[in-house]
């Protein structure tokens, strides 16, 4: 049976909500609207690129600022945002960025144009990113053992991961399977094309391309391979094809029980701020740190308080309570600090996979301003 004061008193919280503009802006402006600069201002004008997570609204809709400046975020992939850094005109102060693609450019290429700060704005398991052929007998991880695997980008940050976690904790090497990258990707927006970042190979491992015209879930859905690494979820699987499933039905508890041994919760994308930017204005970078933390800090208010109103999900609140309690409260970690092992892990594994020509360290990637931040979101 309902209980009509639980139900009174909710209704009373969602009404006064919305009719005080629910005070944190619950429902933040699309990105693309640059933040209003201040007529005659002498503040740095700064520009940002970078997703519309929830976790940086208040910084693109300018509810959190970055003292001293005066901000424009304009919204962006991941591949142009990639693209604009290392070859294009590098427009942007600070900017998203693929964790792995800037290892590969840093170690490879000397790219030095840009430095991170230790801002993650996406992290990701990456168990439920394996996906399989019903029709061939694949019922664990080392079945995958002497299989065709396709995968629509080799070096991105996603599928470094997945190669990596696979010879940690199941045994398979990179060698221990035939691999075919795909021309295409079912799931990008940009006529499926992939990016150069995300194809870089090893020197002393057999990759074939795939075919022209085909993507990797056709190869997938047609037989051509016996499994696929995809970040995203291909159309074989979106669509429902009757032989397409994930390696892991129970993902989640497979990724819980990861985190649990690991303490590792996979980066994918980092903050990338302008060597001459930085140079110039010495105190951006902590200005800039702290704006990305409190941004945070207004989303975990607004998950711990608001969310079960606000949002589809019938048991938001039980599943943000859940992973508090494997987590921690920060478990969307800032600083080196409480990420040191997890990046420790993604440098291993580049060079492991014989992608970056050295081992890289967490201190020359980040600027040296930032090493010693702290986020103590909670």
């Amino acid at each position: 049976m309902n209980d009509p004061l639980h139900y009174s008193s909710r209704r009373k919280f969602i009404v006064g909500s919305v009719a005080a503009g629910a005070a944190v802006s619950l429902i933040a402006p699309s990105l693309s609207v640059l933040a209003k600069k201040v007529p005659g201002s002498k503040k740095l004008q700064l520009k940002i690129a970078g997703y519309r997570f929830d976790r940086l609204a208040a910084l693109a809709d300018g509810r959190v600022g970055i003292e001293g400046c005066d901000v424009s975020f304009e919204m962006g992939s991941i591949g142009d945002m990639n693209t604009d850094v290392f070859s294009g005109s590098q427009m942007r102060d600070v900017t998203e960025i693929g964790l792995h693609p800037y290892m590969l450019a840093y170690a490879n290429d000397d790219f030095r144009d840009y430095t991170l700060l230790p801002v993650f704005p996406l992290r990701q398991f990456r168990h439920k990113s394996v996906f399989i052929r019903t029709d061939r007998g694949i019922q664990k991880p080392q079945d995958l053992r002497g299989r065709t695997l396709a995968t629509p980008g080799y070096s991105s940050t996603s599928l470094t991961w997945i190669r990596g976690i696979f010879q940690d904790e199941y045994g398979i090497s990179p060698k221990d399977v035939e691999w075919i990258v795909a021309r295409r990707d079912s799931s990008a927006k940009d006529a499926g094309k992939v990016s150069k970042q995300e194809n870089v190979f090893p020197d002393d491992l057999p990759i074939k391309i795939g075919p022209d015209g085909l993507d990797e879930s056709d190869l997938l859905e047609t037989g051509a391979v016996d499994a696929l690494f995809h970040a995203a979820e291909p159309r074989a699987y979106t669509q429902r094809h009757p032989k397409v499933a994930r390696l892991f039905p129970d993902y989640r508890s497979v990724e819980q029980a990861y985190f649990a041994k690991t303490g590792i919760f996979p980066i994918m994308h980092a903050v990338a701020i302008k060597q001459t930017t930085a140079r110039e204005n010495p105190w951006l970078v902590r200005a800039v740190f702290d704006a990305y933390v409190q941004a945070k800090q207004l989303n975990y208010d607004y998950m711990s308080k608001s969310a079960w109103a606000y949002e589809s999900l019938p048991w938001f609140a039980r599943e943000f309570e859940e992973t508090r309690a494997l987590m921690g409260e920060n478990f969307y970690s800032y600083g080196l600090a409480a990420n040191r092992r997890t990046l420790e892990a993604l440098l291993r594994y580049s060079h492991e996979q014989g992608l970056a020509k050295r081992l890289l360290t967490v201190e020359e990637l980040f600027h040296p301003a930032s090493l010693d931040l702290v986020d103590e979101s909670q």
